[in-house]
């Protein structure tokens, strides 16, 4: 656990009392390495110093959080963890569709707090990982998460889409279920969130694939999920 506890923890909120409040939750319960902004503007500049996660607030006074969202998604592939008050069903929904790992509305219990942040962190970076397979188009390491095509450079993989390609890969040539796929990106509440899964997808052929409108790798079986076909297995 002490690996997890040493992570570096960047909180994103306009309000000095959040900020405050969340600094010390996780200072109790065995965080120390933790960075605040209050501007969407500052949280970008404090992405210099590799944050190993992003709690971002929705209403920031210069960008909201969902746009701050797609910019760090462009720099780097650090898990994010909506805190918000906005906690309406699109919301939720925008948010998951930007990038976010997770999603927690205001006002919140401090443990939960501390269990999706522990959560989060388990999951992306666990040790030793070093999983990697080869597709028709490109070769995928989760270890890295990373996406390589002969001639190109790297490209990078949201957390996210690591866990739905970890999940597709250990059922390798089987089908996903949509059910089962949704869980992976939004949790045990995971109903109505097929749009979101969708768009993850989306983005994960056009990182895998030669053509990603006629899809060779990640397929689709209409009505029930996916299914990843690995080279020399189609």
């Amino acid at each position: 656990m002490g690996a997890i506890k040493d992570k570096s923890i960047l909180l994103v909120d306009d309000e000095p009392a959040i900020l405050l409040m969340c600094q010390s939750i996780l200072k109790e319960n065995g965080f120390t390495n933790i960075l605040t902004a209050d501007t969407a503007l500052r949280a970008l500049e404090r992405l210099d110093t590799h944050p190993d996660l992003a709690v971002l607030d929705v209403m920031l006074p210069d960008m909201d959080g969902f746009m701050l969202a797609k910019v760090i998604r462009e720099q780097t592939n650090i898990p994010i963890l909506f805190l918000t008050a906005k906690g309406e069903f699109d919301d939720k929904a925008k948010g998951f569709e930007v990038g976010a790992d997770d999603y927690i509305v205001k006002p919140f219990l401090a443990q939960e707090f501390v269990w999706r942040v522990t959560a989060i962190l388990r999951r992306v970076y666990k040790e030793n990982e070093d999983t990697s397979f080869l597709l028709e188009a490109c070769k995928v390491d989760l270890g890295q998460a990373q996406v390589y095509k002969e001639g190109c450079d790297p490209v990078s993989l949201t957390a996210k889409e690591v866990e739905i390609l970890q999940k597709l890969f250990s059922n390798a040539g089987r089908i996903v279920t949509l059910g089962s796929l949704c869980q992976t990106v939004c949790g045990d509440i995971y109903v109505g969130y097929e749009k979101t899964l969708m768009s993850h997808i989306r983005h994960i052929w056009e990182k895998i694939e030669a053509e990603p409108s006629s899809p060779v790798s990640l397929v689709t079986v209409k009505g029930i999920g996916y299914k990843l076909i690995l080279k020399g297995t189609g």
